[in-house]
């Protein structure tokens, strides 16, 4: 899939990615809170830097792009160990952060950030 240009992304985020992140994030959590939805809560985290700016993530099924990711062990330890509370604190900072002014840009930093945050998981490569 091809990136989208820089104005319908900004267009994306005025109209939708602001609020819709938030969503996506507590759904995320719901899902996480259930042993059996686990994976897909960790999924949905990992495409909210897709729903807050229409940012594509880079494909895994090209093998150089698969490079410097880590191992599913080490990304399921770090989640069990780290991940699952660091997250929370971090989105729910974020978006604290993302209602002033002054903060959306470090929210918009930190949200791009959430799916390594959250597993180790290399949202850009």
């Amino acid at each position: 899939m091809r990136d989208r240009s820089l104005v319908v992304r900004a267009l994306w985020f005025l109209l939708v990615g602001w609020w819709a992140t938030p969503v996506v994030v507590n759904a995320a959590w719901a899902l996480n809170a259930t042993v059996i939805l686990l994976p897909l809560g960790i999924k949905v985290i990992n495409v909210v830097p897709t729903v807050l700016t229409l940012k594509e993530p880079r494909s895994l099924s090209v093998p150089e792009s698969a490079r410097g990711q880590r191992s599913l062990f080490v990304r399921a330890v770090y989640f069990v160990l780290v991940g699952w509370w660091l997250s929370f604190f971090w989105a729910n900072l974020a978006a604290f952060l993302a209602i002033t002014v002054v903060g959306l840009p470090v929210a918009y930093w930190m949200l791009n950030r959430l799916p390594f945050v959250t597993s180790l998981y290399r949202f850009h490569g």
